[in-house]
């Protein structure tokens, strides 16, 4: 029982905080001490800005600033970076307000667009803003979700524009995943949007475990330290005094693996040698089957799952894939229970769409436990999947990353195929901040004790990179506002050249150059101290020690010079006499696999590029060869005749060739000219 200090405190603050008080009412659980302090700032008239992982409870503050807006009669606008967590907050905002308060705009949908509570993609506030839409009449105040996206090099800039271009009197709520610099970008809010309180929140609600699945065995990433603690959970990071290293056991596990690799997997994932030596022609690595990982996670307790694959086509197959060998999650009342539920969620679609959308196919992998779940999916499907796996109904989701952006389907695990995507412009790997938003959705709030993070293993996948993904606790929030002749145009047009100017002289990408150029002066002012109080130092009686160091320099750097001049003379030497050259000619090639005596069979000279010869070796090679095969000139040795219509692709001709080439008895060249040789291949 509180003391009477306590409850006199607590009912202050009551009287403070009235709305506070009543919003609190309408929860079951208590609210946590980052999300007091961010409500309460907000009733007190602050923006805010909120840091916390996936799965906190971030919203929780969102949907208080509309409780506010609605007690003082004005509007509230919720943005999300993608429609799919727009239509879902959609959903859940009219089950707490009701049909008649709630609106929404995105580019599919314009729904109650003049209701008090309107949520829609950022895309969609900036160009209301752009235009002067009168919706913005009695705007009080915008929630931006998964700010941090304002980091996307692709669509990132809208949100810098949406905060600069926000009238002065809007409150803006700002929700983000963890980065590790809130501070800067809080500063930069209060320079553009006045007073904003930053709360920074970095415990997971549920500790989260890392693994790595190596065929069918699964192993803890991490290892237990020196002093007895356990690392595999991803919140005990190396500032909360635990030393991440990998399981040596998962290493050992691997390493016998990759000794009977076929070596053409490792070539492909450039990690050749990583077994040790020994290189097998084994058969060639496969991945486990889905349907066995299914199984293993279930008879470990880890269902429900989600699994990310980065496309849309790999997210079904892999459905197809689990239906066709099997695959039954559920029991006979569940399937049942499902067909219910995915029926009413299609009863408005006609029967001959349904056939055309795959609706049979789709339902039986429903019923087996499995689903796909991505952008390609009509707003049906993908809601009732979406409500049967929060449901525990479906048990194994597979699913792009927009699943991890906000949309609440939390999972007991979630697995990781690969740690490549594509970006839209090519492949690229996973950031630390990519693999924690993707694995924030593991761990059931209020379900789960912990949470479960699973890698599948393959050749190119290195549990020191994994590792290092996992304990990352810096994820620095870098702008993406990169204005380009097409931007400025739009601008100018809509708003005029002195608006303009301004918001690309507000933009976070300029508050930050601005700050790294003063970091940078800073710098220089306390190095050039440091020197002036080193200075008395430099004087003894041998002489000026600062003018020693200057000749040392200067000698330094005349020697890179002659360098870097023999270098290039060389290569042009080496040019020349490759240019020089001409059939029956016989060379040393003295560098390289083909090293020995060769000779020219066709000089290989052109007008636009270096020449490159092609040659037959002694041991009866055959191809071109080009100036990294000579670190020195090249030097005729000796003539042979080469027939007139002389095929290199015949073997016998070949073996001739070569034996004339044996038989000009040419010295073997002397050990320090091979040194030499040697020496200048490496200074090039």
């Amino acid at each position: 029982m509180s003391s009477p200090a306590e409850r006199y405190s607590q009912s202050r603050k009551r009287s403070r905080l009235p709305l506070l008080t009543e919003f609190k009412a309408g929860y079951g659980f208590e609210l946590d001490d980052f999300q007091l302090r961010a409500c309460e700032s907000l009733e007190n008239g602050y923006g805010v800005l909120v840091c916390a992982p996936t799965g906190s409870g971030k919203t929780v503050v969102g949907e208080f600033a509309i409780h506010l807006a609605l007690a003082a009669g004005q509007k509230c606008f919720y943005t999300t970076p993608i429609k799919a967590l727009s239509n879902q907050k959609f959903n859940d905002l009219i089950e707490r307000y009701g049909a008649s308060q709630v609106g929404l705009l995105t580019g599919d949908n314009a729904i109650n667009p003049h209701a008090p509570i309107v949520v829609m993609t950022t895309e969609v506030l900036r160009n209301m803003l752009y235009v002067g839409s009168t919706a913005l009449t009695g705007l009080g105040y915008v929630v931006m979700d998964e700010v941090h996206y304002l980091g996307d090099r692709f669509r990132g800039a809208v949100w810098e524009e949406v905060i600069i271009h926000l009238p002065d009197a809007v409150r803006l709520v700002s929700l983000s995943a963890t980065v590790s610099n809130a501070e800067e970008f809080g500063d930069w809010l209060v320079a553009v949007r006045g007073d904003t309180h930053v709360i920074v929140h970095e415990q997971r609600p549920v500790p989260l475990w890392q693994h790595m699945l190596v065929g069918s065995r699964m192993f803890d990433l991490f290892a237990v330290d020196d002093a007895g603690l356990d690392a595999s959970a991803a919140n005990a990071a190396p500032e909360h005094g635990v030393r991440i290293k990998v399981d040596p056991e998962l290493r050992r596990f691997i390493r016998d693996r990759m000794r009977f690799e076929d070596p053409r997997d490792r070539a492909r994932s450039g990690r050749a040698g990583h077994g040790g030596g020994r290189q097998s022609h084994g058969p060639r690595w496969r991945p486990p089957l889905r349907p066995d990982v299914i199984s293993r996670l279930d008879r470990d307790g880890l269902l429900p799952a989600i699994t990310f694959i980065f496309s849309r086509a790999g997210c079904d197959a892999a459905v197809k894939q689990c239906v066709a060998a099997g695959v039954r999650l559920t029991t006979d009342p569940e399937r049942e229970q499902i067909r219910e539920i995915a029926e009413a969620r299609t009863a408005t679609l006609a029967p001959e769409d349904l056939d055309v959308l795959g609706y049979w196919e789709w339902l039986e992998g429903l019923q087996r436990g499995v689903a796909a779940h991505h952008a390609g999916l009509i707003p049906a499907f993908k809601e009732a999947v979406e409500e049967l796996f929060v449901l525990g109904l479906v048990r194994m989701v597979f699913a792009t990353e927009t699943l991890a952006l906000g949309i609440n389907m939390p999972a007991r695990t979630v697995l990781l195929e690969r740690l490549v995507k594509f970006n839209g412009e090519g492949h690229v790997e996973l950031t630390a901040g990519e693999y924690t938003q993707l694995t924030g959705r593991a761990g059931r709030r209020g379900i789960d004790v912990e949470g479960h993070a699973v890698v599948l293993w393959s050749p190119e996948v290195d549990p020191d990179q994994v590792a290092g993904l996992a304990s990352t606790r810096t994820y620095p929030l870098r702008s993406s506002f990169r204005p380009s002749y097409n931007m400025a145009i739009n601008l100018v047009s809509q708003v005029g050249r002195e608006t303009a100017r301004a918001l690309l002289e507000s933009s976070f990408a300029q508050f930050q150059t601005d700050r790294s150029v003063v970091d940078i002066t800073r710098q220089i002012t306390r190095n050039e101290k440091a020197l002036a109080e080193l200075a008395p130092a430099m004087n003894c009686h041998l002489g000026d020690f600062a003018e020693y160091a200057a000749l040392r320099r200067a000698i330094k750097d005349r020697e890179s010079l002659l360098a870097r001049a023999g270098a290039s003379n060389r290569r042009a030497a080496v040019a020349q006499s490759l240019e020089s050259l001409s059939v029956g000619n016989v060379v040393r090639i003295p560098a390289g696999r083909r090293a020995g005596l060769a000779v020219v069979l066709d000089p290989g000279t052109s007008p636009l590029a270096d020449a490159r010869p092609m040659v037959l070796t002694e041991d009866k090679w055959a191809g071109r060869v080009s100036m990294v095969d000579f670190p020195t000139a090249a030097e005729v040795l000796g003539q042979v005749k080469v027939p007139k219509h002389f095929n290199h692709r015949n073997p016998s001709a070949r073996r001739d060739l070569a034996s004339s080439i044996r038989a000009l008895r040419i010295p073997e060249l002397p050990h320090g000219s091979r040194r030499r040789e040697r020496r200048a291949a490496a200074d090039d």
